[in-house]
């Protein structure tokens, strides 16, 4: 498909820009906000990136443009924009929504407290993806969010393959030691309340009526 597409741009930049923004634009916006946070500002970014995108390709000859694989090209151009914004900031966590690690299911009836508990999960693993380390975030995003490959992601990133892949796997191991050290704290939080008794009940005087 992006090979089709970026010959037609090659052929046809202006008409064939369009394509390009509803072929991509998805997939950029879910990496701008798991990167910043900001539903708003990830908006920005990513309009920005095609802005740059299109006056990239408008300096591009036919031919280079024809042998672009749009898919990486785009996501380093969105990826450097969001560095560019989080180094005068901390990212914002915000819910997972797409095929993050790992996938959350609500209770089976769809019922409210189902929906409640499986948004409550998204918040929380976006809260440790929030918190990696850059080194690791960045590949963990790219692979598990923007679904690229590896060999994309190293065109990317600028690292060896076998580099991404090793930062792939401790970036999630990561994310798996820092949810359970957060159900542990939960649970040891629990605790005092589960072996705290209730007071006996203490009866009630019994009243003899008295007869005369």
């Amino acid at each position: 498909m992006d090979d089709d597409l970026a010959l037609c741009l090659a052929s046809d930049l202006d008409r064939s820009f369009e394509r390009l923004v509803l072929a991509h634009q998805d997939r950029l916006f879910s990496l701008a906000l798991r990167w910043m946070g900001d539903p708003r500002e990830a908006e920005e970014i990513v309009q920005d990136a095609f802005v740059r995108a299109y006056r990239a390709l408008g300096g591009y000859d036919p031919e280079r443009i024809a042998g672009l694989r749009l898919r990486p090209w785009l996501a380093r151009i969105t990826l450097n924009l969001c560095r560019n914004r989080a180094r005068v900031r901390h990212p914002v966590p915000v819910r997972l929504d797409g095929d993050d690690p790992p996938p959350v299911t609500s209770g089976p009836d769809g019922s409210p407290d189902g929906r409640l508990a499986g948004r409550e999960a998204r918040d929380h693993w976006a809260n440790l993806l929030a918190g990696l380390p850059g080194r690791y975030r960045a590949p963990v995003v790219l692979r598990h969010v923007s679904g690229l490959d590896y060999d994309e992601m190293a065109e990317v990133l600028g690292r060896p393959v076998g580099t991404l892949k090793a930062q792939v796997h401790r970036g999630l191991a990561l994310l798996r030691a820092a949810h359970e050290a957060a159900l542990r704290r939960e649970q040891t939080a629990e605790e005092p309340a589960a072996t705290v008794r209730a007071p006996a009940r203490v009866a009630e005087p019994r009243i003899r009526e008295v007869t005369r």
